[in-house]
C-alpha cells in the first residue's frame, strides 16, 4: 500500500511539473569556431520561476539569453516554447527612444490589446477541442487567465494608474510624464525601457543587469515589485543583495556546462563549494582505486592461474570513466598600496554652492570628512552624488563656498566613467604606466597580472577590451599612486560578483579614508560605517550601513 501510494504521489508530482513547464531546453550543443559555448545543456523554466543566471564574464550568459529569444540557434538539441509564451528582454544598455512624451511612450506598452482579444477568442475555440486531462489543456487555461488580467488593465483608468505607479517606481515624477523623451539621459532611457517591460508583463521577463541604472530607492521598489510578478523571471545581476531578494533558484554556466541549484545565490555558493569538494574527494578515491588495480595487474600479470582475473581488471580500467574535478576559474587579486600618514581632517566643505546654468545642485552645503571615515553616498539619480565626489576630488569647479583639504591628505580618485576614458591608442601596460607618480614601489606588470591580465594580454589595445577588462585597467591605474583618501564613483560597474567581493576585501584592508558612490547594497554593507544621503534639498549623515539606511527609509515613508 505504501509503495502504491508513493507511486501515485510521484506520478502526480510529474504531472504537476509538466503543467508548470513553460520553456524546455533539451541537450543543447553550441560552438563558435573552436570554442564550445554549451555542451549538452538542459534546463526547464516553469511558469512562476525566479531564476538567477550566474557565471563569470565570457561564460555564455548573454548567448544563453539570445538562444531563449530565438536569436541564436543551437548546433544540436532544441529549445521548446509554447506559442502562448511571451518573452520580454531588457539588455544591459543601448536602448534609446524619442519623438514623443514619456506618457505616450508608456502607452505603447499596451498596444497588444487587440492581439490579446484575438488570442483569447482563439484559445476558447482550441480549449473546446482539447482533452481536459492533458498538460496542454491546463497550460492554456493558466495562460488565458493571465491574458484576461492583462486585458482588464487596458481600461483607460487602470492603464494610467498602472503607468504612473510603475514609472514613479522607476524614479520618474508626475511632471516627468509630459516631458519629451529626448530630454532623458541614457540611464533614464533604460529605466523607461524597464518600465515598459513591466507594463507589458511578458510570460518570461529576462533582465540583464537591471540595477546598473537604478539608485538604491528605485532598486528597492523593483525588488518588491518583482516578488509579486505573475510570470517567470530570469535575471543576470552582479548585485548579490538583489539576487538574494528576488530569486529562488540558480543556474550556473561554467566551462560549457550548466549546473542547477534549488536555492538563491547564497545557497548556490554553499552548494557549489560542496559539489567541488565532492568531486575532488571522488577523484582522489578513484586514483587510489586505479593505483590499487594497477598494482594487482602488475603483480599477477605472469600468473597463469589468475590470467582471467587480470584481463577482467584491465578491461574494467579501460572502461572506467575518469572523474575530472572542474577546473577552478581564475580569481582577481587586488590590494591597495599602504597609505601615507594622514591628518585628522581629511576634507571639509563650508557653505558650498554649485549649479549648472539654472539647475541648482547644492546651496550652502557643509560637510566634514575625518580620518578613518568609511562613507557610502546614496540618493536618487540626479541628486548630485557624482558632482559631490568630483568636488571632493578637486576636479569640479563650484560657484561659492570653501573646500579645505587636510594638510597630509593624498587623494586617489576613481571616476564613474574612468574606464570609458582610457586612451584608445594605448596598449594596456602603456596605459597603466602613464599613471605612475614618483612611486618606486609601483609595479605595473605585477598589478595587471594580479588583475588577470597575463602574458600578451598587457599588449592589447584598450579599445578592444570588454567593459569588465576596462574597469580592471582603471583599477590598476589607481594602484600606481599611494593615497590616504580614496574617492570611488561606481567602481563596481562591469565587475562580476566574485570580483566585487575581492575589491570589497581590498577596501576593508585599506588603512585610509574612503567615500564611495555605488548602488550595490551588498558591496557597500561590508565596507562602510556611515551613509551620506544626498538630495536636491539637503544632505544628512547617518551612522549605519546601506541596508540599515533602507530600513530606516521604509519606516520614515510609512
Amino acid at each position: 500500500l505504501q509503495t502504491r501510494l508513493g507511486n501515485l504521489i510521484a506520478e502526480s508530482c510529474k504531472e504537476l511539473y509538466k503543467r508548470c513547464r513553460m520553456i524546455f531546453i533539451k541537450e543543447v550543443n553550441l560552438a563558435f569556431g573552436h570554442k564550445k559555448v554549451f555542451q549538452e545543456i538542459s534546463e526547464t523554466i516553469g511558469t512562476r520561476d525566479r531564476i538567477a543566471l550566474v557565471g563569470s564574464n565570457g561564460s555564455g550568459k548573454t548567448t544563453f539569453l539570445r538562444m531563449l529569444m530565438g536569436e541564436v540557434e543551437p548546433d544540436e538539441g532544441e529549445v521548446q516554447k509554447p506559442d502562448y509564451a511571451t518573452i520580454g528582454y531588457l539588455p544591459q544598455d543601448g536602448i534609446s527612444v524619442g519623438g514623443h512624451s514619456l506618457r505616450e511612450e508608456a502607452v505603447t506598452a499596451f498596444a497588444g490589446a487587440v492581439g490579446l482579444k484575438e488570442k483569447l477568442d482563439q484559445a476558447e475555440t482550441e480549449l473546446g477541442e482539447m482533452e481536459p486531462d492533458t498538460e496542454e489543456f491546463y497550460d492554456l487555461i493558466d495562460q488565458m487567465g493571465a491574458w484576461e488580467e492583462q486585458l482588464a488593465s487596458f481600461e483607460p483608468e487602470k492603464m494610467n494608474a498602472r503607468i504612473e505607479k510603475i514609472m514613479m517606481g522607476m524614479g520618474f515624477s508626475i511632471q516627468d510624464m509630459d516631458r519629451q523623451l529626448e530630454e532623458f539621459s541614457g540611464g533614464w532611457q533604460m529605466r523607461i525601457a524597464l518600465g515598459k517591460l513591466l507594463l507589458q508583463a511578458p510570460s518570461l521577463l529576462i533582465l540583464d543587469v537591471p540595477t546598473n541604472h537604478l539608485d538604491v530607492v528605485s532598486q528597492n521598489w523593483l525588488e518588491h515589485y518583482l516578488k509579486n510578478y505573475q510570470g517567470s523571471i530570469l535575471v543576470i545581476s552582479h548585485d548579490r543583495a538583489f539576487l538574494e531578494s528576488v530569486t529562488e533558484r540558480t543556474i550556473e554556466l561554467k566551462m560549457g556546462k550548466l549546473n542547477h541549484y534549488k536555492g538563491n545565490y547564497s545557497f548556490y555558493i554553499q552548494e557549489s563549494a560542496a559539489r567541488m569538494e565532492r568531486q575532488r574527494k571522488a577523484s582522489v578515491n578513484q586514483k587510489k582505486e586505479i593505483q590499487k588495480e594497477k598494482e594487482f595487474i602488475n603483480r599477477f600479470r605472469s600468473n597463469v592461474k589468475k590470467a582471467a582475473m587480470v584481463q577482467s581488471r584491465i578491461k574494467a580500467l579501460e572502461k572506467m570513466e575518469i572523474i575530472k574535478p572542474e577546473a577552478e576559474e581564475k580569481k582577481i587579486y587586488f590590494r591597495f598600496p599602504s597609505s601615507p600618514p594622514a591628518s585628522h581632517k581629511v576634507v571639509e566643505l563650508e557653505g558650498l554652492k554649485k549649479s549648472y546654468d539654472d539647475l541648482e545642485v547644492f546651496d550652502g552645503l557643509d560637510l566634514r570628512i575625518e580620518k578613518g571615515d568609511r562613507i557610502a553616498v546614496v540618493g536618487v539619480n540626479g541628486a548630485g552624488k557624482s558632482t559631490l565626489v568630483r568636488i571632493l576630488a578637486g576636479v569640479e569647479p563650484y560657484q561659492a563656498g570653501k573646500r579645505d583639504v587636510g594638510v597630509n591628505t593624498v587623494i586617489g580618485y576613481f571616476a564613474q566613467h574612468q574606464a570609458e576614458e582610457l586612451n584608445p591608442t594605448h596598449e594596456v601596460l602603456e596605459e597603466v604606466e602613464s599613471s605612475l607618480h614618483d612611486n618606486p614601489d609601483a609595479n605595473p606588470r605585477a598589478a595587471l597580472g594580479a588583475l588577470l591580465f597575463s602574458g600578451n594580454d598587457v599588449f592589447k589595445k584598450t579599445s578592444v577590451l570588454s567593459g569588465g577588462e576596462r574597469n580592471r585597467v582603471a583599477l590598476a591605474k589607481l594602484l600606481m599612486k599611494p593615497c590616504n583618501f580614496l574617492i570611488m564613483d561606481e567602481p563596481t560597474n562591469h565587475l562580476d560578483i566574485r570580483s566585487k567581493e575581492v575589491l570589497q576585501e581590498a577596501l576593508n584592508l585599506f588603512d585610509g579614508t574612503a567615500i564611495i558612490v555605488s548602488h550595490d547594497r551588498s558591496f557597500l554593507d561590508e565596507v562602510v560605517t556611515k551613509v551620506l544621503e544626498v538630495s536636491p534639498s539637503k544632505t544628512r549623515m547617518l551612522t549605519c550601513n546601506v541596508s540599515e539606511y533602507m530600513e530606516r527609509l521604509d519606516l520614515e515613508q510609512g
